[in-house]
């Protein structure tokens, strides 16, 4: 790819075009980097003549595989934009994903599911994406069928029209919509590329899942620009994992700490390796120290610690590689090719050592919230981008997240608005005051927990059921509080930290 090439259409180089750029373990299928662009261009030709058209968004709802990646790099290679979903939804989730997206079309697996039912509901075009017997993705419209549009635009897209659309749960009512161009993912995967020096003998095993900016640019497209290989499983199976890594030779994965602790705590019942990894990267959750000199120990690679977030298409800062510079247990980090200073309220940058809010700036960060001027104006000062997150810069740069200044749940490197689940529970008819919040869990750092106030009958496992039809699993809360009120301050406000502590120390 030449370095100044601008949008994911010009990803893939003819220097690469023979080596891998996909591996399927299931089946031993294995895509070239000349294959996967020449099913981008022509899955994105199809989608043109279908109807598609340039900067309509398009929801994505397939698992991981050779079809999500064909079918993402054909949407935006098509112009439109890539809005992924997570295959877990409810129909109601995807409805409301769908609708604030603004989708114009759908695509998802053959057969039912509830992202179909949605797209039913809402009158959009329903795409299929499947493999063929020749092992090449096939996208076909159902339904309806429109004739072929002989004058679709092919003009390719621009490095500043928009390429993918994600949502990013807030602390405001409604989550909020994320655009980010061409020029901003490029930007994102050209950092990454550079701060573990991929080469084409890099091959990344894909662990999470590829709607989510982690896998989708912190581990795949990055290890696409740099002519290596991804092999992508259709999700995380411990039992899988060593015999994946080690019959395709695999380089290096990127995980949340969930999955590292996972790992470790069956390395020896799995005969893991103590060596043959280049490194191990871990992001989209606080690693502990102690973690961190496990990994190393038990597995002889260098673990980096990195820190990404929706808004500036991924990686913000990491720790270097060993010949790069000192891995710092408990930080996240230097800057990667994004500018990182500490913010006090006022907009002021602190100096070194003091402990203010993370703001970023540079070419991989969104231009702004898609429809929300309120969010845009609290969340930019002075061409920085304020992160919601509380940090302090050492004398080397070097960041460590202090807490969150937003009441995110962070479950497993999920990010899950407290508010949605407060909405749902206080759907259920017999609960009069609700409020979720984060507690501490060994296993995905924090678990969702619910505290409530009745005004009818209803035992706990009712609204854990009630929650679990109306929500993704990951949202459910694990356990439910009753009370007859809820902790509030002074002046009335409930803070989501007190009321955690109140029923983690009195409702045990």
């Amino acid at each position: 790819m030449s370095a100044d090439a601008a949008t994911l259409a010009q990803l893939f180089s003819a220097e690469h075009a023979a080596r891998p750029a996909v591996v399927i373990p299931q089946g031993g299928l294995v895509v070239t980097h000349a294959q996967l662009r020449d099913q981008m261009f022509r899955l994105a030709d199809t989608l043109r003549r279908g109807g598609v058209e340039s900067h309509q968004t398009v929801s994505i709802v397939l698992p991981n595989g050779l079809e999500f990646l064909a079918t993402f790099l054909a949407t935006t290679c098509a112009g439109a934009v890539a809005a992924p979903l997570n295959s877990a939804y409810k129909a109601d989730e995807f409805k409301f994903y769908m609708e604030d997206a603004e989708s114009r079309a759908v695509i998802v697996p053959p057969g039912a599911h509830p992202a179909r039912d949605a797209a039913t509901q809402l009158n959009l075009p329903v795409w299929e994406s499947r493999l063929d017997a020749a092992g090449c993705v096939q996208l076909e419209r159902v339904g309806d069928r429109p004739a072929l549009n002989p004058q679709a635009n092919t003009n390719g897209p621009r490095g500043e029209d928009a390429a993918l659309f994600l949502h990013t749960s807030g602390t405001t009512s409604r989550p909020k919509g994320v655009p980010l161009t061409h020029a901003n993912l490029m930007a994102s995967i050209r950092n990454i590329a550079a701060t573990y020096a991929l080469t084409p003998e890099d091959a990344s095993l894909i662990v999470m899942p590829l709607f989510h900016v982690h896998g989708l640019l912190g581990a795949t497209l990055s290890t696409f620009l740099s002519g290596g290989a991804v092999i992508v499983p259709p999700s995380f199976s411990a039992t899988k994992f060593w015999p994946v890594i080690q019959e395709h030779r695999a380089t290096w994965y990127s995980a949340v700490p969930t999955i590292h602790q996972i790992l470790l705590s069956r390395a020896d019942a799995d005969n893991a390796p103590r060596s043959g990894l280049r490194f191990i990267r871990s992001c989209s959750a606080a690693l502990a120290p102690a973690v961190f000199a496990q990994l190393e120990e038990r597995f002889g690679a260098p673990v980096l610690e990195a820190y990404g977030m929706t808004e500036a298409s991924h990686q913000m800062s990491s720790n270097p590689l060993p010949a790069a510079g000192a891995r710092k247990p408990g930080s996240v980090g230097r800057g990667t090719g994004v500018e990182i200073v500490i913010l006090d309220e006022q907009g002021n940058i602190l100096p070194s050592g003091q402990q203010g809010e993370v703001s970023i700036r540079g070419r991989n960060v969104m231009h702004g919230y898609r429809n929300n001027a309120e969010a845009n104006a609290s969340s930019f000062t002075n061409g920085y981008f304020r992160t919601g997150d509380q940090g302090v810069l050492d004398a080397e740069n070097y960041l460590t997240l202090t807490g969150r200044l937003k009441e995110l749940i962070n479950r497993g490197g999920e990010k899950i608005s407290p508010l949605e689940v407060d909405a749902v529970l206080l759907e259920h008819p017999a609960v009069a005051e609700a409020v979720s919040f984060a507690v501490p869990d060994p296993k995905y750092g924090e678990e969702v927990h619910g505290a409530v106030v009745l005004k009818g009958h209803a035992e706990p496992d009712d609204i854990v059921a009630f929650c679990r039809d109306r929500l993704a699993d990951f949202k459910v809360p694990k356990k439910i509080y009753v009370a007859e009120a809820l902790p509030r301050t002074a002046t009335g406000k409930i803070q989501r930290r007190h009321v955690a502590a109140h029923f983690l120390n009195v409702k045990k």
